[in-house]
């Protein structure tokens, strides 16, 4: 059974930043990409980055790039995502999830509860 439990969320300053991590169990992790996806209030959950199977490619939406990152352990079962200089657009649940190819299939049906990032002043 697929789990995916994302390390709990938290309240930032704008400019903050927060580095939380995705504990992986139920799949063998190495054969998969691994994924971060936000839904903000009254939107649509979006991908906003993801890392191939050993850690070698990654890939960001283009509001991200520079400020966030994410990378793996494999030997660990865990992602991990950084993220700085948070935004109030920032704001949302983040989940984690996996899927075969790095960006452009279907990841598990599978979610985890998701953290609540929340930027404010």
């Amino acid at each position: 059974q697929v789990q995916l439990v994302e390390s709990g969320g938290g309240v930032v300053q704008p400019g903050g930043s927060l580095k939380r991590s995705c504990q992986a169990s139920g799949f063998t992790l190495d054969d998969y990409a691994m994924r971060w996806y936000r839904q903000a209030p009254q939107k649509v959950r979006e991908l906003v980055a993801a890392i191939g199977r050993t850690g070698g490619t990654t890939k960001y939406i283009d509001s991200v790039k520079g400020r966030f990152t994410i990378s793996r352990d494999n030997d660990k079962n865990t992602a991990t995502r950084q993220l700085n200089s948070l935004q109030s657009e920032d704001a949302a649940v983040y989940y984690c999830n996996a899927g075969p190819t790095i960006w452009g299939t279907a990841p598990f049906d599978s979610w985890g509860q998701g953290a609540q990032v929340t930027v404010s002043s």
